[in-house]
């Protein structure tokens, strides 16, 4: 069984569609392998795939590239994978099966409290987030992680990311409200959280405030 690092964190109706979703996602990932699948939610609302069949280790596998994994233990000096909590004025906090610090002095994404950084960054709640386990030292944003989150502001465009919905209600609403030619793509960062990536010229803030009343998520815009 992989425990995705992902969360389903909706309820009734969106939580329905947010798990057949899933399960087409993964139908996606693992589909050319020779395996059974079954998909659950764990009580802290992180999904389960149980996977059976000649190619399981395969599968597992490419799950866990694909989505991280929730592990039971954490590894000193190595990456793993939590999502976004909450955040105070000493750091973020990443639920990775259990609450885990990445303090302020340890998110190496430049200057500002946590909230300041961020907003600057897009960082919606519930995004999965990589982490460096650091057991006896604080824990810290994993390299990579840090590298991808600069990119965005460093690109040539901006982006909006926006949680509780799915990447086809965030493509359907930003065709409903006439915005398809200003986007380049809705970029999956997680099951319920995604980046609408900005088209040249498209200006992010007036992308969410034109967006935002059709959504019922938190949205922020990431400028360059």
């Amino acid at each position: 069984m992989v425990v995705l690092a992902t969360k389903v964190y909706v309820s009734g109706d969106a939580r329905d569609r947010a798990l057949d979703g899933l399960r087409s996602l993964v139908q996606n990932d693992v589909g050319d392998l020779d395996v059974e699948f079954d998909v659950g939610v764990r009580r802290d609302d992180f999904p389960t795939v149980t996977v059976e069949g000649e190619d399981a280790t395969v599968a597992r596998n490419v799950l866990r590239e694909t989505w991280g994994e929730i592990t039971p233990d954490f590894e000193a000096g190595e990456v793993h994978v939590g999502t976004l909590e909450h955040w105070d004025d000493d750091g973020f906090v990443l639920d990775a099966g259990e609450d885990v610090r990445v303090p302020a002095g340890e998110l190496g994404l430049g200057p500002g409290t946590p909230d300041q950084i961020r907003t600057r960054f897009g960082l919606v709640q519930h995004l999965p987030l990589r982490f460096v386990y650091g057991d006896d030292d604080p824990c810290r944003l994993a390299d990579d992680e840090r590298d991808r989150l600069f990119e965005w502001t460093r690109a040539e465009t901006g982006r909006v990311n926006v949680n509780s919905a799915t990447r086809g209600q965030v493509r359907a609403t930003v065709n409903r409200a006439g915005h398809a030619q200003d986007i380049v793509t809705v970029e999956r960062l997680g099951l319920l959280e995604q980046s609408i990536v900005c088209g040249e010229g498209t200006d992010p803030p007036g992308l969410l405030a034109s967006i935002g009343g059709h959504l019922r998520s938190e949205l922020l815009a990431v400028v360059p």
